[in-house]
């Protein structure tokens, strides 16, 4: 940049990053030369021509860009012309050093160059539109703290390449005018776009600049991206309900009295409307109960109830009025409607609509729900941090499965929301966002109508291997009722909002309105994952049964000890718990504490492995010294005559996938692993896994266990590369969508049953048994198969994925 350029910057008429000046200031300043105002608008118009370099102070290299630029879209007699002009012009204006130094060294410049946005706005990018695929749509860009379009003017596939990218896919397969998708509201951000195609960013691109558009929403370009997702790629690919949030921002009901509000969930009131200016009612001449489920699935109830109570009321603010929902929208905005924009319009011989809803069994009121979270179903959520969220699964016979991503939408995502007792979806989600899945996956193209009862009762296909991975498996997040958990809990201490001494309000009716500790014995990652639930601050992290250095608070009484959960509760009090508080280690510095986070590993094992590579190995004794101190033999071994004689050992091969959306890695840091000296490696964990072999009834005959000496990634799948070796005293761990392979030959992958007699028995791997670090889902870390053993040969058969018996039965209630 030349030296007057650089006085002219800091005087704030240019930019920093391309010499760009703003329009209102380039026509300001373009007033001042005498320019027509034809040649005006042209040469506004040139912004799309091709970034400079900072040596374009030079007239002659402006004149050859403008030349080749200008000649490709105006002509080369008309770019003559213009150019002519302009030269004609400077030579007029030479008495001016300051006016010549602004047209060479900014505006020929910030016309070669693109108007770019403020470094400290994140752009944002999503697609919109209905009807769409996943991988298609309105393009809609968060700038300037809005959402808003982009025009199709000079749009071409480069421009979708680079707005793919954007949104998370490999490439861009097609592109789409004249709003296919619908049109948008809002800004329209970009116009002119002209990509190569290589940029890194929409930014990078010539373009007319931020909000500098001649074009309505009849004109906002989509794309139709390829159904690939980037490695690593880690924003949100989501299917949402776009709502106008100037004409409907958000609905509640208005309990019919006090007595009503005071129980939660709220069933059943007056239906009001927020918008800018305030809260507005419903006029409810015409309304049917369709209308009433799509409020009830908004408000997170799975049906409606008709209700005949219809109160009057002649100083409501009725904005809409003439409701007609077909009861399957997954919001009010996508019914037809009359909506006031200004004033309110009266409701002659009506009042406010006033709807009843049934919630589902998780969120019944009465002291009976926590039996009723005992449903049995076709269908589970897994993965998600918070209720009414997760990875899609169904049952066919006795094995989970997912479902492909082809066609899913908003109406599919709420048929499965409202199958598990949640209202309508909030949000459908593609490609694998709540973590992949294991096994078959089944259905594929689901088309529901929004009406059905069950998943398995909407059209699909069924599908192979070849047509669908579990990179593309289906997600949801359901509305559901408030029930105002997280009031009843809070983190003390912490040095984040994510972490403290977790404290209750007491349950007991003496000390209503007194704040309480959790006896920390016991408490582990599960408790911990509970708890963060109920707060509504994602995952656990880790579960603390310490907390000294958190002592901030004058609160120092148990008020709950002996905490136990399964992981997949709503509330601490949903768990398993002490009905009179023992604690053994009184003190406020051994109470619970947490720290949550908004990602978690999900270890997961591959059970048909172990039904493929189990064998009986005879091994010698003298070869099992270091199994022995690492105690992977049963305790008869200690009797052997060592070095002579052998042992009968049940082996197989085992592969852990971590198919969650973070890391598995160890809790304690290399500093801490312990030396073992005879297999010469490092213990990360004590034990990773647990090996049993159980009775008919649940009775362990024979165990045996792993140290997690080697975390790491044998296997990634496509597209993700290795992160953690053992070798050279590396870091372990286990990266999302990579496995860990225990081969049937290592020492310790084994159970001895050198004392067990021929049977019919159950063969148990339990992952992370301990639960030393958190998972997002502990109930898939346990495989049962059914084993038979006849002195000589094993045989496995229906391995499956399920809950440890042992745990289950000795911890839940």
């Amino acid at each position: 940049m030349l030296p007057r350029c650089r006085s002219l910057r800091d005087r704030g008429y240019i930019s920093t990053d391309c010499n760009s000046i703003s329009s209102y200031k380039a026509v300001k300043m373009l007033s001042l030369s005498n320019l027509s105002a034809k040649q005006t608008q042209i040469f506004l118009a040139l912004r799309w021509i091709p970034k400079c370099s900072e040596t374009s102070g030079e007239i002659g290299f402006l004149e050859r860009k403008f030349n080749s630029s200008a000649s490709s879209r105006f002509g080369q007699r008309e770019s003559t012309k213009l150019l002519r002009d302009i030269k004609q012009t400077l030579q007029t204006m030479v008495q001016s050093q300051d006016i010549v130094v602004l047209l060479v060294c900014i505006w020929l410049p910030s016309f070669l160059c693109q108007t770019s946005s403020p470094q400290h706005d994140q752009l944002k990018f999503r697609l919109a539109g209905y009807p769409r695929k996943h991988n298609e749509g309105r393009v809609e860009v968060f700038y300037n703290g809005e959402w808003g379009t982009i025009c199709d003017d000079d749009f071409t596939l480069s421009n979708a390449h680079v707005l793919c990218r954007h949104l998370g896919f490999v490439e861009a397969l097609s592109w789409s005018h004249s709003a296919k998708y619908g049109a948008g509201t809002g800004k329209i951000w970009l116009d002119n776009v002209m990509c190569s195609g290589t940029e890194m960013s929409i930014e990078k691109c010539p373009s007319r600049g931020w909000g500098n558009s001649d074009c309505t929403h009849e004109e906002d370009a989509g794309v139709f991206c390829k159904d690939e997702r980037l490695p690593g790629f880690l924003d949100s690919n989501i299917i949402e309900m776009q709502v106008d949030e100037n004409r409907m921002e958000e609905i509640h009901l208005r309990p019919l009295s006090a007595a009503h509000g005071a129980r939660l969930p709220v069933t059943e009131g007056v239906v009001e409307v927020k918008y800018k200016e305030g809260w507005g009612q419903i006029c409810n001449i015409g309304w049917t109960a369709k209308n009433s489920r799509v409020i009830c699935g908004m408000l997170g109830f799975p049906s409606e109830r008709i209700t005949g109570k219809r109160p009057h009321s002649h100083h409501s603010l009725y904005k809409i009025h003439s409701v007609a929902c077909t009861g399957n929208e997954a919001h009010l905005s996508a019914c037809t409607m009359e909506f006031t924009k200004n004033n309110s319009a009266p409701c002659f011989g009506g009042g406010p609509v006033v709807v009843s809803c049934v919630p589902g069994p998780q969120f019944s009121q009465g002291r009976g729900r926590k039996n009723k979270l005992r449903h049995v179903s076709k269908l589970r959520l897994k993965g998600g941090a918070r209720a009414g969220e997760g990875r899609v699964e169904v049952l066919k016979g006795s094995e989970w499965g997912t479902v492909c991503d082809d066609l899913w939408n908003l109406q599919s995502a709420s048929v499965v929301c409202r199958e598990l007792g949640f209202g309508t979806a909030k949000e459908a989600l593609t490609g694998a966002r709540m973590g992949q899945g294991m096994g078959p996956i089944y259905m594929n193209e689901v088309q529901c109508r929004g009406d059905e009862k069950s998943l398995w009762k909407c059209p699909h296909k069924s599908i192979t291997a070849a047509d669908c991975k579990h990179m593309e498996d289906v997600s949801v997040r359901c509305n559901i009722p408030y029930m105002g958990f997280e009031k009843t809990i809070r983190l003390t201490g912490g040095r984040t909002l994510l972490e403290g001494r977790v404290e209750l309000l007491s349950p007991n009716a003496s000390d209503f309105g007194q704040w309480g500790l959790i006896c920390g014995d016991g408490w582990t990652s599960r408790e911990a994952m509970v708890a963060c639930r109920q707060l509504g601050l994602g995952f656990a992290s880790s579960g603390l049964s310490e907390t000294w250095y958190w002592d901030s608070s004058n609160v120092t009484e148990m008020v709950m000890s002996g905490v136990k959960c399964r992981g997949d509760e709503m509330t601490l009090s949903d768990c398993q718990h002490h009905q009179v508080v023992s604690c053994k280690k009184a003190g406020a510095q051994f109470a619970a504490g947490i720290i949550c986070s908004d990602s978690a590993s999900d270890m997961v094992l591959n059970a048909p492995l172990v039904e493929r590579s189990v064998y009986i190995e005879d091994r010698p004794l003298h070869l099992l010294y270091c199994a022995a101190e690492e105690n992977c033999l049963s305790k008869s071994a200690v009797r052997a005559n060592w070095p002579y004689g052998q042992r009968r050992l049940l082996r197989f091969s085992s592969e852990i996938h971590n198919v969650g959306r973070a890391d598995f890695r160890p809790r304690l840091g290399r500093h801490s692993w312990v030396w073992h000296e005879c297999h010469r490696h490092y213990h990360s964990m004590d034990i990773f896994t647990n090996y049993d072999l159980l009775d008919l009834n649940g009775t362990k005959v024979a165990d045996g266990h792993k140290a997690s000496f080697c975390l790491e990634d044998t296997d990634c799948h496509e597209g993700i590369s290795k992160r953690y070796e053992c070798a050279n005293f590396g870091e372990q761990g286990i990266t999302v969508g990579c496995w860990d392979t225990y081969r049937h030959d290592i020492d310790c992958q084994w159970i001895d049953i050198t004392d067990v007699k021929p049977g019919n028995y159950i063969l148990q791997v339990i992952i992370n048994p301990n639960f030393e670090v958190a998972e997002s889902d502990f109930t898939n870390n346990a495989m049962r198969c059914n084993c038979k053993y006849d002195g000589n040969r094993v045989w496995l058969h229906k391995c499956h994925l399920g809950k440890s018996q042992l745990k289950y039965n000795s911890e839940c209630k």
